[in-house]
């Protein structure tokens, strides 16, 4: 892993209202994703909620990558833009069955000639 200058959080952080599994058994996140997000989702958090302040050009970046997610390149700004999509976004619903109902012609074709006495 690169070295980073980011704030370690002052505890690990977890979200067990939307992955309360783990960050790595929702399936959704590496665990090297998962150890990131452990380690330094306070900080992320603090950050982007106003509580902490920006102490070095790292953090002063990644607010940066807040206001403009596609500007995040560095696998700590990535992850967390990965968990808002994920945390926070809407959650994807599909169904089994399509939205377009077939035509009645297309549901029975008969191909079999008809029996008849004619032979």
């Amino acid at each position: 892993m690169s070295e980073t200058v980011f704030r370690l959080g002052k505890k690990h952080f977890f979200d067990t209202k939307k992955f309360p599994r783990g960050f790595a058994k929702s399936g959704d996140f590496t665990l090297g994703e998962e150890n990131l997000l452990t380690q330094y989702g306070d900080t992320m958090l603090g950050l982007e909620s106003g509580v902490l302040q920006p102490e070095n050009a790292e953090e002063q970046r990644f607010l940066q990558v807040l206001d403009n997610p596609d500007l995040a390149e560095s696998k700590i700004e990535k992850v967390w833009m990965k968990y808002v999509r994920l945390s926070r976004g809407r959650k994807r619903f599909h169904t089994l069955n399509g939205r377009n109902k077939p035509d009645a012609a297309d549901d029975y074709t008969d191909d079999e000639p008809s029996l008849t006495e004619e032979d």
